[in-house]
């Protein structure tokens, strides 16, 4: 093997280089420059490293380049080549795919469906028009977000672009987020919440960053909140990081936002999630978009609606794309039910003492002590329509606050021990809205022996915790059948309600939740029935209510249904008439408009309730707060879709689905299934005798057993599927998507286990990595391997690849030089092949081939270097299009760039403008990194003819 050792500063190695470092071979996986020279990420290939990751600088160690066109020719011996197969085939799966490629490659052989306008989500993000993969997910509530966000991570990690990624979601649905990238895409990301946290303490020290430990992490936005990670993460660089419910972060100055801009400039890619990611305020809106680019918001805070389209995604349930492809597996709501219940006696005394004395007293003031007494006034009411739990607790509360020395304050203590006494009395008696929801419950056949599930919804946790209380014994049921859900709880207690409620055998009946739950969990799919005990004085927030269970996969039709406590008292009731209203008014703005928050155009849920509220206390009319949909649909569009695309909005009904280009597999097996067989054939000679290995294909179900050195891989794999389904003694695999959907119905069934026993085996399965390297580990990655084909004269199959400084893939491509006179090598023949799977089935390359036995190697390898030139001539023209067009788009978006600065020098130097003009300096500088720098051939096999004559030709060289 022939090594050139290199200076630093004239290093030029890509991913799939071999080098030698520190006396032992490493595989490159990625090269960057940095301060210290060449950062290079490599892993180990000879026997003391294998299985090893590691970094090196060229400014601080001797890299030795090994050069391809002196790999040593090496004759496959295995049957029906074996080896050059699997090598074949392992090379293809670990060479990223390039930047600017079109076509989507593994994230449509996950187990998901493949709905195109999913992949159009894909396509955009991955749109090479933004010189770094940026888009927010703005699609409605129900669409499927989670999973665009599954394909879009599997695309990255296929083009190289996925090793490091972090994802911050509200701690409520971490476990949901792990759980559906785990089992549908084979992404494993350790969960961070307090427990995982707490694991990671015992494991590191102190002053270790967990996430330099972890690649991979799933963590919830109040934990990162911490001054000790904001510190951390200011020192990371993450190829992806995604922030879901991304509409708490737009507010400057709040620490949400803070980490958000910490996190927006060290990451290479970064999604943004939220069906509401507007409220109502340009400049908040403009703050996701500098998030996601710094140049598209103008220094004076506008922005080109043409350059934001770039950047978004947005759908609802009736557009186009979406009805053609879901619209059977979404069912429609019922007609929602409305009841309006007649108060008891103790309630109507409430409402009586609520009207007279705090709302409407008749030109007298409210008793309230402190400033904004109509506001507190409109607070007790709003907490009475919840429960007499929650106005009991409210005036207690309220009480324990107030000074009895004080007059004003005294008297105000006064009428609140009234309404006290009147709020005890019907908290202890009868409840007429409470006696309804048991009714009700009862009616839709919730009940001892019963699997009828249902979600009830209320603001106050006082109200949850009495209707937690009470349920039980009302339905003949046990306390373990009522699950209690609010923001209250720890993360680990959060995760588990909502695990249980999904799952088929869970004892759980009655989910009682606050609005905790109404963003990003899931909860439809054993639940079709929900239940508003209360009403909160906002549109969005009840549209977000309802798409728990109102969402795409949602079989049976959603009944939503409301209780509406309706007493004696004319005002009272008056204002019950208006949240009634309001309720009819979401369904019918759900029918008609493309978004609920358009209807009011108020886009924030506090604006939306002042605004009710201003209904409530008379200020203003309920028709024009809130419009009929119908007239307003003619003529008024939701925000983001006039945004996205201003002149033609009003015929996006009428757009055709966009098809998307898939790629079709290059590999050399049929299935994964079929590889992973042979390498662990290769790799074990008997792998059922020495791992167990068992394939049932009746059942779409594989297993093994996995050795020392796979259990230390599956050791980043969650860490709830290892302990329950105990993967390091027996690790089962559901080798299509039929077993795969299967595993995963079973699993949510289950009233034991949250993992599917069986996972799939998709494409990005940790398993298959594994297995192609024991495989192949006897063969060094600086050889090329020789077998029989189908052709004339000797051929020289290599791939070529074109990287930018940051060790990316921008373009690759596979040359195929033939030799057809061996003896005479400056004369070959160089082709471009379009199809590498297609060209070794056809020079019968492939499972069926036999192998006599090894080639003869005569002056096989007096050729490599000949091949090398020519590939390497091949492909400049190839390359250098592809560089022309990556250094375009860098080159617009760079003149964008200092367009700004130059526009930002001429307004005053704010703060905010400086801070935004330095992340554009940065923006500039990551985008000259990303320029086409370095190209690498490799040699990958070499054929020669079935019938070459056994004899060495002349200068033989074996």
């Amino acid at each position: 093997m022939t090594v050139t050792p290199v200076k630093p500063e004239q290093l030029n190695v890509a991913p799939g280089s071999v080098v030698r470092i520190r006396d032992e071979e490493w595989l490159v996986t990625a090269a960057e420059p940095s301060v210290d020279g060449t950062l290079v990420r490599v892993q180990g290939l000879t026997e003391l490293v294998r299985d090893t990751t590691a970094a090196f600088y060229s400014g601080l160690d001797t890299i030795e380049v090994v050069d391809p066109a002196k790999s040593k020719i090496v004759a496959d011996d295995t049957p029906n080549y074996r080896k050059a197969r699997l090598f074949l085939e392992t090379t293809l799966r670990k060479t990223p795919t390039p930047q600017s490629a079109k076509e989507l490659t593994v994230s449509t052989r996950m187990l998901s469906r493949n709905l195109k306008y999913q992949q159009i989500a894909v396509a955009k993000a991955l749109d090479t028009k933004n010189i770094r993969p940026r888009i927010l997910i703005a699609d409605a509530v129900g669409l499927g977000k989670t999973l665009e966000i599954g394909m879009i991570l599997s695309e990255l990690v296929k083009r190289g672009r996925g090793d490091r990624i972090l994802i911050v979601t509200p701690r409520h649905v971490l476990e949901q987020m792990q759980h559906e990238l785990w089992c549908r895409f084979a992404l494993p990301f350790v969960r961070l919440d307090s427990a995982g946290i707490q694991k990671v303490r015992q494991k590191l020290p102190a002053t270790r960053n967990p996430f330099t430990y972890y690649k991979r992490a799933i963590i919830s936005i109040d934990t990162l909140k911490s001054a000790r990670y904001r510190a951390q993460l200011g020192k990371l660089q993450w190829d992806a990081v995604v922030i879901d419910e991304s509409h708490n972060l737009t507010n400057t100055g709040t620490l949400n936002n803070e980490l958000a801009r910490i996190l927006a400039p060290n990451a290479e890619a970064l999604i943004l999630a939220s069906a509401t990611p507007h409220n109502g305020r340009n400049e908040s809106f403009a703050e996701l978009l500098r998030l996601l680019d710094p140049t598209v918001v103008r220094p004076d805070g506008s922005f080109d609606a043409k350059q934001v389209e770039n950047l978004i995604i947005r759908r609802h349930r009736h557009s186009p794309e979406v009805a053609q492809e879901v619209g059977a597996d979404w069912a429609e709501r019922e007609e929602p039910d409305n009841r309006l219940i007649p108060a008891s006696p103790a309630e109507n005394a409430i409402a009586e003492e609520l009207s007279d004395v705090w709302l409407y007293p008749d030109g007298k003031p409210a008793p309230h002590s402190g400033q904004n007494g109509s506001l507190f006034s409109w607070t007790l009411a709003k907490a009475f329509l919840s429960s007499p739990a929650a106005l009991l607790e409210t005036v207690t509360e309220r009480l324990k606050k107030l000074d009895a020395d004080s007059p004003v304050e005294a008297k105000e203590a006064e009428a609140l021990k009234h309404l006290q006494q009147l709020a005890n009395t019907a908290n202890t008696g009868e409840s007429a809205k409470y006696n309804e929801l048991v009714s009700y419950l009862k009616r839709i056949g919730v009940g001892k022996g019963s699997n009828t599930r249902a979600v009830v919804f209320a603001e106050r946790v006082a109200t949850l915790k009495w209707l937690q209380e009470k349920l039980p014994r009302a339905l003949g049921l046990k306390p373990e059948n009522i699950g209690l859900l609010h923001g209250g709880l720890s993360d680990i207690d959060q995760q588990r309600i909502v695990d249980q409620f999904k799952r088929g055998n869970s004892p759980l009946r009655v989910l009682v939740t606050g609005d905790v739950a109404s963003e990003g969990v899931n909860l439809h799919a054993e639940c079709h029935h929900l239940i508003h005990f209360d009403i909160p004085w906002s549109l969005i927030r009840i549209e977000q209510r309802n798409g728990r269970i109102d969402r795409f996969g949602q079989r049976h039709k959603p009944q939503i249904t409301t209780l509406l406590l309706n007493p004696d008292n004319t005002r009272f009731s008056g204002d019950i008439k208006v949240l009634t209203r309001l309720m009819e008014r979401e369904h019918e703005a759900h029918t008609v408009l493309n978004d609920v928050a358009s209807l009011m155009g108020e886009y924030s849920e506090k604006k939306e309730e002042d605004a009710i509220r201003d209904v409530l206390m008379g200020k203003k009319a309920f028709e024009d707060t809130v419009p009929d949909p119908e007239a307003k649909s003619d003529d008024d569009w939701d925000f983001l879709d006039a945004v996205l695309n201003p002149e033609t909005q009003k015929e996006h009904d009428a757009a055709t689905i966009q098809d998307i280009p898939v790629e079709k597999p290059l590999g050399l097996y049929p299935t994964d299934l079929d590889f992973l067989d042979e390498a662990l054939s290769e790799a074990f000679g008997d792998p059922q005798k020495r791992l167990g290995w068992t394939v049932y294909p009746g059942h779409g179900i594989a297993e093994l057993e996995p050795p020392a050195d796979l259990q230390h891989r599956l050791g980043y794999l969650p860490q709830d599927y290892l302990s329950e389904r105990k993967v390091t003694e027996k690790l089962k695999l559901a080798t299509n998507v039929q077993a795969g959907t299967r595993e995963l119905d079973r699993a949510r069934e289950s009233d034991t286990m949250s993992w599917p026993e069986a996972h799939y085996l998709g494409p990005l399965h940790p398993v298959l990595d594994w297995a192609s390297d024991r495989a192949l580990a006897s063969m060094s990655r600086s050889e090329v391997l020789a077998v029989r084909g189908d052709v004339d004269s000797p051929q020289i199959l290599l791939m070529g690849t074109l990287m930018n400084q940051r060790g990316q893939v921008v373009s690759k491509a596979f040359i195929g030089v033939e030799f057809p006179n061996p003896q005479s090598p400056d004369f070959c023949i160089a082709e471009t092949i379009p199809d590498i799977g297609e060209h070794l089935a056809e020079i019968g390359v492939h499972a069926k081939a036999t192998n006599p036995g090894p080639v003869q190697l005569n002056g096989l390898q007096d050729l490599l270097p000949h091949a090398v030139e020519h590939a390497t001539n091949n492909l400049e023209l190839t390359f250098g299009e592809a560089a022309k067009q990556a250094g375009a788009r860098l080159h617009a978006w760079i003149s964008r760039a200092h367009g700004w600065t130059e526009e930002s020098f001429a307004l005053a130097q704010r703060a905010e403008v400086r801070k935004q003009r330095a992340r554009v300096t940065e923006e500039q500088r990551i985008a000259q990194s990303l320029a086409p720098a370095q190209r690498l051939v490799r040699p990958l096999l070499v054929i020669v003819p079935r019938n070459t004559p056994a004899a060495p030709l002349e200068g033989a060289n074996q």
